[in-house]
Order: C-alpha cells, then structure tokens, then sequence
C-alpha cells in the first residue's frame, strides 16, 4: 500500500471518527479548530484516528466517567472539558500537545482517573481544557532476561503486574497496592506500595521513559537528560510532560510469601497495639510490610468503636515471619492460623482486598474498587502518637461513618535512599504515611459536614505528624493546601503546597520546569511553576528567584 492510499484511508477513518458531532449546528469553533489541527498533524503512519468525543457526543458522558474515581468532579457544576481525546499511536499525543498549544488551550492527561481532585479531567481555569485520556495506549512487554518491562501509561499497575507473573513466579515490581491505578501517573508521584521497605519506591525502580515534551517531541532518558529523568520521578504528573510509557526494573520475590489480616477493636486493645506498632513497624525485617486500616464501627450494645485491621506482606516463609513477630511485635498476637503462604500474585490480590480465590485474570480488567464522592488527606508520622493522643483520635474519628484511615509503614530500604535521589523526599526519619479518607454517597447533600470532619481531624493531628514543612504525598493531592486557578503560580506561592509535596527538592523541579517548559504549557491548580521569563532580542532570561 502507498503512502497516497494509506493517507486517504486515515483521513477517512479520521473524519469517520467525529462524524457524528461534526455535522451538529452547534458545534464549539474551538472543538472544530482542534480536530483539524489534530487531523493536520497526524503523520501517515499512525495507521488509526484517535478516538474524540464532544459533550454533544452520546458517549461523551460515559467516557468522562469511566475512570473518575472522585464523583466530586464530574458532577454538573463541575466545568467539562471541551473535547476527550483517546489516542491509540505515540503520534496522536504529540498532535494533542502541538494543537493545544497552538490554540491556547489547556491539556489535561489522565492514565487512570486516580487524581484525588480530579485534576486529571476537571479544571478550576478559566480557559478551554481537553482531556488527554491514555486508556488505549495499554501494551505490556515483560522481558525476564533483562529483569525490566516496557508499560504504556494507559495500562494499569495490577496489568503489569499480572503480565510480570505470566513470564515468572519468581519476579515483581514494587508499586501501588490498588491495582487499578493507571502506571503514567502512579510513578510520577513516587509509587509505593507494599515491597517499599524491601526494593524502594516504583519511582526507584523506573530505569528508562518516553515522553512527550511541551514542543511535541518525543524524549526518552538520554535525549531528555538526567534533570528531567529525575524530576518525572515523584515531581508528580502533570508538570514535564505526557509519559507515553515507562522502563521499570523487575525485582526478585520468592515463589512462595507470606499474608496475613489480624483484626483489633478498641475493646481488644487496639490503641495499645497501635502504639507499640509505632515503635516497631519501620524497624521490623525489611521483608515485612504491616499496614493497618481503621474504620469506625457500631457495636452489638449499639454504641461505637473503631475497628483496626493489621494487613501484612512477608516475604519469604510463614514460619519465619512467625519467629520475627513473635520476637519484635508480640502484642499483635500473630498465630499459625492466621497466616497463609501464596504466590507473589495472589498476595497483589490479597493485598488489593479481592475475595478468596479471586482469578489473577481478574487484575486484566482494571476495575477501580473505589469510586466515590470522597476527600482524602495525608501525612507523615515521625514520631510515636501517645496513647493519649490516640485517644482523642479515636473521639474525633468515629464521629463520621465514612471515615477510614490507612498508616503505611517506611523504614528498610526507604531510609536507605538519599532524600535527594529522586523528587520523592519522604524517607529518612519517617515511621509511616497516614492516610485520610472520608467517603458519602449522597452527592452534594452533606459535602460540607464531611469535609469539615476530615480537616477537623487533620487539624488535630498538626501536634503529632512531621512540621516544618509539615510533609504531604503528592499522590494524595490535596487543594486545602493551596491552589491557583490562573495559571500564573508565582515560585513564592507553589512553594507552600511544593515544600509539603517536595521538601527542598522543590527548588530543584522549579529550575527543571524552567528550563524545559518556559512557557508553563503543562499546569494545573498545583502544578510546578517556572521561574519569571523576560523575553528581548530573541532571548530568553530568567530571574533568579531563589
């Protein structure tokens, strides 16, 4: 076939594609000036169009909500985007990036909806936004020779972990425990998970990428350079660039591990517990991962209590993970009968909450298993809560029925790396992350109560938790700590929310972000700014503002 046919086909398929909006008497200028830039930019060889929807589009709903995980942001008031693009090429991305640029716009690139404020398909800014939806560029390539696999940024995290068992019992990749999250975004902001405290961060263990810059140019490591290798690494999503796909170093697990739940109320001593965990968690064998999930619960005499589960990732052998629980946590009581040996896969499965003998295939399908009006906050404990201090916790906790809390424990292999390594600071001196969520299903009817009650908490956990920067994870993305809806972030005032997400390697991504994005085409309501540009006789300088 020559390229005249081949050109004529796609251009076919193209229009084919839009045909049911593009005729519509009222149609959006913008909508109609972005398809034909994105028409005119796509090279011949992407031999399909990209996918593109309008809210004038019956599947245009649908598509918005298929990967939105917080319900908050695509309710009606919340502003839609212009179009949703779903490219199926490498081409059809830099096309998006060159014609949003062109015209002004703002792109903003989801890989798997987990944004916790939905920044990756809503937007506070007063311009046209499209949505970049990656969910089509999925393809996993596993080479156990090399120990590394080759992951688009559309697949999700439990894909590539699925794709990494099929080829050998015997490898993993230490990320997320929630297997629908999208791997694009999920490494941008660090990526931890239940093997942290043995191999490091996802963001550790990405060796290699290839993204799209703000001129349309596809990058992989070497083009783009060590700066901008190690700001994509945990500088979070949405600032550099659009990651098409990531190198990731597969680590070595045995065949056989170790799960286990044990389950505390406050009337079995959970505070107690808790407070010994504290002191153990980050210190205990780096093959062993605890976490614990509280949630508020009624009692059979109708009052209420607090339920904590201790969820647990060991690698290596049951009646090992005995002797070292028996001698360095005694008081979580660990018997026998509470754990069980599976293979590396099925703890994924474990871990992710699936039911007893849930299929590995299951993870193919890439269902989120929380969707929900929700707000989440985060963390980082550096010192022991006292039980008093636990106390009052608990008094504040069991005050909203969807409230939930999950502590992540850090130590092994998270204190061994320099803070400065990658973007991702959270590491030396750090006990564990806290989560806080608090979910409703009744949409916008008691918001208000909710988010009271969780930044109520929050407040009250100011005394106990890391200060000066009081540190955040930029995974959990949270707007109560800042927020411009401009676009023009001043270095001064992405400094409050970048010093909680960064530490002092915020200073660091904002020289990045000033060399390879001038202009600030990637941005959002938390995004890395660039430092001032005084442009004069075809030069660019930069002030110095730090």
């Amino acid at each position: 076939m020559n390229l005249c046919t081949l050109k004529s086909i796609q251009i076919l398929l193209f229009l084919l594609s839009y045909s049911s909006y593009a005729s519509s008497s009222n149609i959006n200028t913008f909508q109609d000036n972005f398809l034909q830039c994105l028409h005119k930019n796509i090279p011949s060889h992407a031999l399909l169009p990209p996918s593109c929807y309008s809210p004038n589009n019956s599947s245009f709903s649908f598509i918005l909500q298929s990967t939105a995980l917080n319900l908050r942001y695509i309710t009606p008031s919340v502003k839609k985007p212009a179009l949703i693009v779903m490219p199926t090429d490498e081409s059809h991305v830099q096309a998006a990036v060159i014609c949003a640029k062109k015209l002004g716009a703002q792109l903003r690139v989801r890989s798997g909806g987990h944004d916790y404020e939905g920044l990756s398909y809503a937007s506070e800014m007063d311009i046209p936004f499209v949505i970049l939806d990656l969910g089509k560029l999925r393809m996993v390539s596993v080479s156990i020779e090399d120990n590394s696999a080759w992951v688009e940024a559309g697949a999700t995290i439990g894909e590539l972990y699925y794709r990494i068992s099929v080829e050998s019992k015997t490898h993993g990749f230490p990320a997320g425990l929630c297997t629908s999250l999208g791997i694009g975004g999920h490494i941008t902001g660090g990526a931890y998970g239940p093997m942290m405290r043995k191999y490091g961060l996802g963001a550790d263990n990405a060796i290699d990428v290839r993204m799209v810059d703000a001129n349309g140019q596809v990058l992989d490591r070497n083009s783009m350079g060590e700066d901008v290798f190690w700001a994509i690494r945990g500088g979070g999503g949405g600032n550099f660039g659009v990651i098409l796909a990531w190198k990731v170093r597969l680590v070595p697990v045995p065949e056989k591990v170790t799960v286990f739940t044990v389950v505390k109320t406050l009337e079995q001593n959970l505070t107690k517990v808790l407070y010994k965990w504290q002191q153990v968690a980050a210190k205990i064998d780096e093959n062993l991962f605890i976490r614990v999930i509280m949630q508020p619960m009624k009692t059979q005499k109708g009052g209420k209590s607090v339920i904590g589960l201790f969820q647990a990732l060991y690698l290596g052998q049951s009646t090992e993970l005995l002797k070292i629980t028996q001698r360095d946590f005694p008081e979580l009581g660990l018997t026998k009968k509470d754990v069980s040996e599976v293979s590396w896969i099925e703890s994924v499965l474990y871990i992710a909450n699936n039911p007893t003998g849930t299929k590995p295939e299951t993870l193919l399908e890439a269902k989120p298993a929380f969707i929900n009006y929700f707000k989440a906050k985060s963390d980082f404990l550096t010192s022991p809560v006292p039980e008093t201090g636990l106390e009052g916790l608990w008094q504040r906790f069991m005050e909203d029925d969807g409230s939930l809390m999950i502590w992540n424990p850090y130590g092994g292999m998270m204190s061994k790396i320099p803070e400065s390594q990658i973007p991702f600071p959270h590491r030396n001196g750090v006990i564990c992350m806290i989560q806080y969520v608090v979910s409703w299903q009744d949409g916008n009817t008691n918001e208000g109560k909710h988010m009271d009650w969780i930044r109520k908490v929050h407040n009250y956990m100011t005394q106990y938790v890391s200060s000066f920067p009081r540190q955040a994870y930029v995974n959990y993305r949270d707007l109560d700590l800042g927020m411009d809806k401009n676009g023009n972030t001043s270095f001064i005032q992405a400094s409050v929310w970048g010093s909680m997400y960064f530490k002092d390697n915020f200073n660091r991504l904002v020289q990045v972000k000033t060399k390879v994005d001038p202009h600030n085409f990637f941005r959002h309501e938390q995004s890395i700014p660039p430092l001032p540009i005084m442009e004069s006789g075809g030069n660019v300088d930069v002030y110095d503002e730090l």
